[in-house]
C-alpha cells in the first residue's frame, strides 16, 4: 500500500523512579530481547537486525544461563525474548530472579482523525480538480519548506464507513485507501491561522483541515536532533509525535532526575521518556 501521509509513529513513556538512600532500585521488562553471540556474552536487545543470526547490541545481563530458557540457536547465535528482572548499575542489568515467558501488553491505539468539525454534508473536495495524488504531493512539498508548520497528516477514518473493509489486503487497500478525493489533508500551524487555508488552496483542492501548533515541527526535529548529548545513556529509538507535539525518546531507565533535567532545558511536556526498564512497585 503506498501512502503518501506525513505520519508519525506515537509511542508508550515509562517513568523511572527514586529509592531509599542505599537500596538499589529493581526494574523489570515484560518483553526484552536478549542475544548472545559469538563476540559477546548475553545482553538486552530493543530492536534486532533481520540477518540469520539475527544481530544487535545493547547492555550487559547479568546471570543468564541460556539452559535454563527456551532460546533460538544458529551458527553461535543464541537468543530470544522474555520478562526479565534485576537491579541496573547504569549500565548493566543484574539478574534477580529467573527469566520468564514476554508478557505482550496490546497495542496503542491511534487516532488521526481531524481535529476540525465535520462540515455539514460530510468531507467533501472544494476543487475536484485539484484533489488528484499529483496535487496532494505537490502541497506536501510546499509544506516541508514552511517553518511554521506544526505537523501534516492524512484522515482516512472514510474507510472505517466502507462495508468489510479490509486494510490487511492489497485489493481492498489499492482499491479505496489512496483515494484523494475522499481523504482529509491535515495541516497544524504555529501563529496566526489567517491566510493558512487560502495559501494551501493554492495547491489542493481537497478536503483540508488548518488547526493550531503550539511547537513547529522543525523545532520538534531540532530536539530529536540534539537529545541524545542530553541523556548521559544510549538511546534506544527517537521520534517526533506530531499529534502530541512531543519528542519521544526510548531509554533503558528513565529517572526521575532525567526527566526533570529534560523539562528544565526544554519545556514541560516537550520531552517524553519512554523506558524499556521500569520500576518494580
Amino acid at each position: 500500500m503506498r501512502s503518501p501521509a506525513f505520519l508519525a509513529l506515537i509511542v508508550l513513556t515509562a517513568c523511572g523512579s527514586g529509592a531509599a538512600a542505599g537500596k538499589p532500585v529493581t526494574y523489570a521488562a515484560d518483553a526484552v530481547s536478549v542475544l548472545e553471540s559469538p563476540g559477546h556474552g548475553p545482553q538486552l536487545c530493543v530492536a534486532m537486525a533481520t540477518s540469520l543470526p539475527p544481530q544487535c547490541a545493547g547492555p550487559d545481563i547479568v546471570g543468564w544461563d541460556w539452559s535454563k530458557v527456551q532460546h533460538e540457536n544458529v551458527r553461535g547465535t543464541k537468543w530470544g525474548q522474555y520478562r526479565v528482572v534485576g537491579t541496573w548499575d547504569g549500565s548493566r542489568l543484574t539478574l534477580t530472579e529467573p527469566p520468564g515467558a514476554a508478557v505482550q501488553g496490546a497495542p496503542e491505539k491511534h487516532s488521526f482523525d481531524s481535529p476540525c468539525p465535520v462540515p455539514e454534508g460530510g468531507w467533501r473536495p472544494a476543487d475536484p480538480a485539484k484533489a488528484t495524488q499529483e496535487a496532494l504531493e505537490a502541497t506536501q512539498q510546499r509544506l516541508e519548506n514552511e517553518a511554521a508548520v506544526g505537523g501534516v497528516w492524512l484522515d482516512q477514518s472514510y474507510l472505517n464507513s466502507i462495508p468489510g473493509y479490509d486494510g490487511s489486503k492489497r485489493e481492498w487497500a489499492e482499491k479505496y485507501a489512496n483515494d484523494p478525493t475522499k481523504l482529509v489533508l491535515n495541516v497544524k500551524f504555529t501563529g496566526d491561522l489567517t491566510g493558512r487555508e487560502a495559501w494551501i488552496r493554492e495547491s489542493w483542492g481537497g478536503a483540508l483541515c488548518v488547526s493550531q501548533a503550539q511547537r513547529s515541527q522543525q523545532a520538534l526535529r531540532q530536539i530529536q536532533k540534539a537529545i541524545g548529548d542530553d541523556l548521559g545513556q544510549p538511546l534506544t529509538s527517537t521520534s517526533v509525535d506530531i499529534m502530541k507535539e512531543q519528542v519521544v525518546v526510548g531509554v533503558w531507565v528513565a529517572s526521575e532526575k532525567l526527566q526533570q533535567r529534560l523539562q528544565d532545558k526544554y519545556g514541560e511536556g516537550v520531552v517524553l521518556l519512554q523506558a524499556v526498564l521500569t520500576p518494580v512497585r
